[in-house]
């Protein structure tokens, strides 16, 4: 997919309730609520980019490897991509 660089929250929130990730390491049914539990309610910022044949984006495969959210001073990153382990990571910048 094309990378994709969103600022605002509804539309944030709505294309991140379309992502669904499988296969091995960080996997989520529904990406919202794992950004959500991570303390990120109101987004303010989302890139994603690359391509990964196991996350799927509104039920079509090939979405992106990495996708990073913030909001404020926290961060939400997941990374991954063909052949490597998807991780998750939380942080918070200066």
């Amino acid at each position: 997919m094309d990378e994709l660089i969103l600022t605002n929250a509804n539309e944030i929130l709505q294309t991140l309730a379309k992502i669904e990730l499988k296969g091995s390491g960080f996997t989520s049914e529904c990406l919202v609520g794992e950004v959500m539990d991570a303390g990120i309610s109101n987004p303010d910022f989302l890139k994603a980019s690359g391509s990964d044949p196991e996350a799927y984006y509104d039920g079509q495969p090939n979405a992106w490897s990495d996708i990073q959210v913030r909001e404020s001073k926290k961060v939400f990153m997941v990374y991954g991509g063909v052949g490597k382990t998807r991780r998750s990571h939380i942080a918070d910048t200066p």
